[in-house]
């Protein structure tokens, strides 16, 4: 009887033992668990900074059909183009830019930055900076980039954009020059889901109750307006509304007597340096008979959201779309 007991003694003290091995292995694997979270995070974030060095040297043919070679990734770069500084804040690169043109206001960040010139770029500034890469484009004089490029400065220059898939191209390139094509192409594919949303609700408006949209880019004395193969008629195609010059191309100035035969249905002024522009089109002389101004059609877009190729434009589009078809769009 005594063995037996010591037996069952024996036995049970064994079970506990194992027992609370297991519950200590369990917790351990728990506090291991646990303790691996923030290394893991930190290992995964490593990966990504990796992949973006690894992607380098990278060559990249720019808007001018030249090869640019970028030896490694960029940390410190200049845009002297408003619209590639914009597609650059939104790739998460502000703190990269140590510099911008004159005519940079967006993000608001960029007034902190150097100013390097507008129309004419102070390019020993430029260099002093030493950058190690810089943004353009085709409207910035080309001997003050190639003197940029004679410093040993890779500049990446953005082709014409007239639509959306241009504009696409500039950011698919500008990510693939920076290190951040993997963001460039989470941009483009927000884009695109926006625009196409846009789109779904365009198709609300029937053919005939299109709307005629004259479009004024600059005021009196000088009249101008935009034709096809601009964005701002590509927006207004995109939202179902007729450009009433929309068979002229680019940039055109009209009279007065032009503009009147086209009596709008709504004109949209698409100007920032002017105080009360929209009042100033709606009380015109001669103007009375035009629909747009009966109707108090008239109003005042930001012009850089319309006709600056980032990642703003779905916003203009979409800000003209609530102008133009408020009981639509604005929904």
């Amino acid at each position: 009887m005594k063995k037996l007991y010591s037996f069952l003694l024996i036995l049970m003290t064994a079970i506990l033992l194992m027992t609370g091995c297991a519950s200590n292995d369990d917790t351990n694997k728990d506090q291991a668990q646990d303790n691996s979270s923030d290394p893991q995070t930190e290992e995964t974030e490593g990966e990504d900074a990796a992949s973006d060095e690894a992607a380098f040297p990278v060559e990249i043919v720019d808007g001018t059909g030249e090869k640019v070679t970028i030896k490694a990734k960029p940390e410190k770069i200049v845009s002297i183009i408003p619209s590639a500084t914009e597609i650059a804040f939104a790739l998460d690169l502000g703190e990269q830019i140590i510099g911008v043109s004159d005519n940079d206001n967006y993000p608001e960040e960029v007034a902190d930055k150097e100013k390097v010139g507008g129309m004419e770029l102070n390019i020993e500034k430029i260099i002093s900076l030493e950058p190690e890469l810089v943004l353009a484009d085709l409207m910035n004089d080309p001997d003050g980039l190639q003197q940029i490029r004679d410093a040993g400065i890779p500049v990446l220059v953005a082709g014409e954009a007239n639509n959306f898939d241009d504009v696409y191209e500039v950011i698919e390139m500008i990510g693939k020059g920076t290190g951040t094509t993997d963001k460039a192409t989470e941009m483009i594919d927000g884009m695109k889901s926006d625009l196409a949303a846009l789109q779904e609700k365009a198709k609300k408006i029937e053919k005939d109750d299109e709307k005629n949209v004259f479009v004024e880019v600059s005021p009196e004395p000088e009249i101008y307006t935009t034709g096809k193969n601009t964005f701002m008629d590509e927006l207004l195609n995109v939202i179902h509304a007729k450009n009433v010059a929309g068979e002229e191309e680019g940039w055109i100035k009209l009279n007065e007597e032009a503009i009147l035969s086209y009596n709008p249905d709504v004109v949209i002024v698409a100007y920032n340096y002017m105080e009360d522009a929209e009042d100033a089109v709606l009380a015109r002389a001669g103007w009375e008979d035009v629909q747009a101004i009966k109707d108090k059609q008239v109003f005042e877009i930001n012009e850089d959201i319309v006709s600056r190729p980032g990642p703003r434009l779905v916003e203009g589009a979409e800000e003209l779309a609530k102008a133009i078809y408020p009981e639509v769009f604005e929904n």
